[in-house]
């Protein structure tokens, strides 16, 4: 083994999990994390919870400008079944199955139990974790890599593990410092972009709806392909969130950051076509504000109403054809009035980040900078909400770990 330490950059997801594959392998690590603590977007997943992992993986979801092949078989490299034995068995942490949502929770719901645990395997493998100690300069050294922090301390590495992630979130630690020195040492980077975040609107037509939620449909034509989600969608003072609006989001702010027309994205608000609403108007003796406040929440029902120019009280069997007609317009391709988004500072995760191609995905070494290894949300790729991103940090962590541990070897 060389007498230099493996170095890991950034004590979040995939960083813990790298520490912990690669001193699992005998070598010497030493994890570098800017924060007294680490791992605080773990903290923050779930509302505190943290979903560990999905229930079923769905690697067509993910998005990425890079080869959608390279990042399925990065995903295949630690199969779904493998990691969650791994939590399960190595780590102690039971996993429940949230039946509504399909995500995996550790029993106890507890996002700090499971940050805690992976300090603890880290450590009990051999990990040295230095809190409070940010890197600075990262730099090949004769044949090894030099870290220097902030704090001027000079490690010489035999191998480094990046692990910073993006901009996401920048009050856990995540300023882009790692997409920053992948470009300085000749990665492509691909234009990051703060994606899984809220829309908003700018005035805000729907402020009187806020705190409405439903579970509905939505739809954002593209030039090559739509993008369709479906999930919960909630109704803020600013806009609109929850996990349909996350996961669709990406496709919005790429349209406002390349300066195209705004991306249009439209609400079916419930499972019901037009045709289907049409039968059940046609077939109702009640008001139309009553046969929509059985399929979504009155305050919404009403709004729809009003925005399609019914009168109060008006009976569903007995509406023009003109208003019948807007309505269901109204009802299964409604037009979201976004004008905007919640940025970095609510976005989930980071769109854009190195290239797939710049990595030998076995490995996850750089093709360009032997010696260096890269991992997690730092990536060109991402996934929906509901811990399929965990599941991308665990798998590329893993990879990077092991693979940095095989170069560390004399």
């Amino acid at each position: 083994m060389s007498e230099h330490p493996i170095v890991v950059i950034g004590a979040g997801a995939s960083g813990l999990m790298a520490a912990i594959h690669a001193a699992g392998s005998g070598c010497p690590v030493v994890l570098l994390e800017g924060t007294p603590d680490g791992g605080r977007k773990i903290l923050i997943s779930g509302g505190g919870r943290c979903n560990i992992l999905p229930s079923v993986a769905a690697p067509e979801r993910f998005v990425t400008d890079s080869s959608p092949h390279t990042l399925k078989n990065l995903l295949r490299s630690w199969p779904l079944p493998e990691q969650r034995r791994f939590f399960e068995g190595e780590m102690g942490l039971r996993l429940i199955l949230e039946e509504a949502t399909g995500k995996l929770f550790p029993e106890g719901n507890s996002a700090r139990a499971v940050r805690d645990a992976l300090v603890a395997l880290a450590r009990t493998r051999g990990a040295e974790l230095r809190f409070n100690s940010r890197a600075a300069e990262l730099a090949p050294s004769g044949g090894l890599w030099e870290v220097r922090t902030e704090a001027g301390d000079r490690l010489p590495a035999s191998a480094v593990i990046l692990a910073t992630g993006g901009r996401s979130v920048p009050a856990t630690g995540s300023d882009g410092w790692g997409l920053e020195a992948m470009g300085r040492l000749g990665h492509r980077v691909r234009p990051p972009y703060p994606a899984l975040t809220p829309l908003t609107a700018d005035p805000a037509v729907h402020a009187s709806l806020a705190g409405v939620s439903l579970e509905v449909i939505l739809e954002a034509p593209g030039p090559k392909k739509k993008t369709t989600t479906r999930g919960g969608f909630l109704f803020t003072h600013r806009g609109y969130s929850g996990p349909a609006v996350l996961d669709i989001s990406h496709t919005a702010v790429r349209s406002r950051l390349g300066g195209e027309p705004r991306q249009s994205i439209f609400v079916r608000w419930t499972d019901l076509d037009a045709a289907a609403w049409e039968g059940r108007l046609m077939g109702h003796r009640g008001t139309v504000a009553s046969l929509l406040a059985e399929y979504v929440p009155a305050r919404l029902a009403e709004t729809l109403c009003s925005e399609a120019g019914l009168a109060d009280g008006v009976r569903a069997a007995y509406l023009p054809r003109e208003q019948r007609l807007a309505l269901l317009r109204l009802l299964t391709r409604y037009p979201l009035p976004w004008t905007g988004d919640e940025g970095y500072a609510k976005a989930e995760v980071t769109g854009g980040g190195v290239d797939l191609g710049e990595i030998d995905p076995k490995t996850m070494e750089s093709r360009a900078c032997r010696g260096l290894f890269l991992c997690g949300e730092l990536l060109d790729a991402f996934g929906p909400i509901g811990g399929h991103n965990f599941q991308w940090a665990w798998a590329t962590g893993r990879a990077a770990g092991q693979g940095a541990a095989g170069k560390g070897e004399r």
